[in-house]
Formats: structure tokens, C-alpha cells, sequence
């Protein structure tokens, strides 16, 4: 970890490296190195997946309008990447905006016709971009220095009663600590400046709660780390890693094909009340004005 160290943060709620990197600092690296350099192979391996991801995009597109008036199909997708999950937005009537620094995967989701503004959102921009009726952050907060001032500026995005999606890895998670004490493996997972705060499933609800947020549901995703534990290595190993990625595609699509993701869905629940699931994924509600009004008052 060079030069860096994790801590468990009283007053944050969650771990997080110390020194923090300035948005400065990080932006020298995501502009530039991020794709060319760290995900050389990021735009390859997301078109070979394209089809499993598009799934789990629809599904989560269902969530959002289940949540929402058929009148209120506006989203902001911060760290939108290559574009492709706002390509499944558009593609359902949704009218889409994408927030992401990197200058190599805002070119790409330009290309496929989408609106991307090339810049990191900040509590001093967030104005500028107007209002929406969804936030959508996957893999973001684990990447910035104040992830309770980006979710600030994420709030200020929101019409009153809007949504927020946030996805972040699920780190020091009880199938990593088994992996720790009894197979002796390293903590992979920490991997600073790129991830520079690492969550749970508690911290990640406590700290958008802390937030003014209302969770509306918290999942997770398949927890990868079953692998290790059945001897398949894949860490440092890039064609076992897509090997067995492979396999965790094949089950969610058997549900998903099916119709039958609604089975998974509650799957997934159910282990991340126990803290379980390579990400947490919550979704929660801005609260109504009247409501954030009365909060206030009292």
C-alpha cells in the first residue's frame, strides 16, 4: 500500500485511507491514466460482457420506475464510464445525462449519442446540471476524498422525492476475513489512491441515512470471494478471473432468461443482511419537500 494506510473512521462511519488524495491529485489520474492505463482492457471486456450487463441495467431501470410517476424519467449518471447503462435509459423512454472525467470513456459514450459533460460533480457545479429524478453512482465513492459532500451534491441534483442509486464494493466483508484467517490471503481489495474509502453494507446504509436519504431497498451482487474459497484463485490471475466471471454470468442470466429474477433478487437480499455480496447497492428516496420541511422544523 505505499505510503498509505487503512483506518476505521469514527467520525466518517466507514475505513478509509490515510493521506487522502486531493480531487487534484485524482483528477491528474482519472482524465488521463485511468482507462489508457489502469483498465487497459476496461471497453474489450465490458462489449464481451455487453449482454449480461444490459440485463442487470434493466432490471435495475425497473426498480427506478417502479419508485417513480411515469411522468419522472430524468437521470444523472455520475461516473457514467463508456456509456452504456445510459444507453439502456434512453433506450426505455428515460431522457439522460453522464457525469465522467475520463476523457477516453466520455469520447466512447459520446459516440454512442449521449450527453456527457467531462467533469467530476462538486458541491460548487452541481447547479449547473439541473434537476433529475434519478442519481445513479456505481463504483464512485470509493473513489472520491469527501464521499459525504459528493452525496450532498447528488441530494441537491434530486427533486424532492427522487432516487438514488449507489453501488460501492463490499470490503473487509465476513467471506474476505475468513479468507484472511484461514487461507492467509493478502486484502486484496485495498487498492490505493484508486479506492481510497472501503465499505459495508451497514456503513454504506448509515452513511446515506446520515445523508437525509430514506433506504428504499439494499442488495448486493454475487459474492465473488465463494471462488476462493472452493480453491479458484483468481486474484492476480486474469484468465481464471474471466473464467469464473464466466460462470457467475451464466447463473444470472439462466434467472434472468427465465424471468425468474425476481427469485435472485430476494437471493441477493438475504445475503446482504448478512453483510454478504461483493457490492452493496442501496436505493433510497429523497424525502418530499413537505416532508424535509417538517424534519427541519422539528
Amino acid at each position: 500500500m505505499a505510503g498509505f494506510e487503512v483506518i476505521e473512521c469514527q467520525s466518517c462511519g466507514f475505513n478509509h485511507v490515510i493521506p487522502i488524495p486531493t480531487l487534484e491529485e485524482l483528477g491528474r489520474v482519472y482524465r488521463e491514466d485511468y482507462y489508457a492505463t489502469e483498465k487497459p482492457l476496461y471497453l474489450e471486456r465490458y462489449r464481451e460482457d455487453l449482454s449480461w450487463w444490459e440485463s442487470q441495467y434493466a432490471i435495475r431501470y425497473q426498480a427506478f420506475e417502479t419508485y417513480l410517476p411515469t411522468t419522472r424519467r430524468r437521470i444523472v449518471d455520475i461516473g457514467s464510464g463508456p456509456g452504456f447503462f445510459l444507453r439502456v435509459g434512453r433506450q426505455r423512454g428515460w431522457r439522460t445525462l453522464g457525469l465522467e472525467p475520463s476523457r477516453q470513456a466520455a469520447q466512447h459514450a459520446r459516440e454512442l449519442g449521449l450527453e456527457i459533460v467531462e467533469e467530476f460533480l462538486t458541491t460548487e457545479n452541481a447547479a449547473s446540471f439541473g434537476a433529475f429524478d434519478v442519481v445513479h453512482m456505481y463504483n464512485v465513492l470509493e473513489h472520491v476524498p469527501t464521499p459525504r459532500a459528493l452525496l450532498g451534491a447528488a441530494s441537491g441534483l434530486l427533486e424532492p422525492g427522487g432516487v438514488l442509486c449507489v453501488t460501492v464494493p463490499n470490503d473487509y466483508n465476513p467471506l474476505q476475513q475468513i479468507l484472511r484467517d484461514r487461507m492467509d490471503f493478502e486484502p486484496w481489495w485495498v487498492v490505493p489512491p484508486h479506492h481510497i474509502n472501503y465499505f459495508s453494507h451497514a456503513s454504506l446504509q448509515g452513511l446515506v441515512r446520515s445523508c437525509g436519504f430514506e433506504v428504499l431497498e439494499a442488495t448486493t451482487t454475487f459474492p465473488m470471494e465463494l471462488f476462493l474459497l472452493m480453491g479458484d484463485n483468481y486474484v492476480g490471475n486474469d484468465q481464471l478471473g474471466r473464467q469464473v466471471h464466466g460462470k457467475r454470468k451464466q447463473l444470472e442470466l439462466a434467472f434472468y432468461g427465465t424471468g425468474a429474477y425476481p427469485l435472485l433478487n430476494r437471493i441477493y437480499s438475504g445475503l446482504a443482511d448478512q453483510g454478504i455480496g461483493r457490492e452493496c447497492v442501496v436505493i433510497c428516496r429523497k424525502p418530499a419537500e413537505s416532508a424535509a420541511t417538517e424534519e427541519v422544523k422539528a
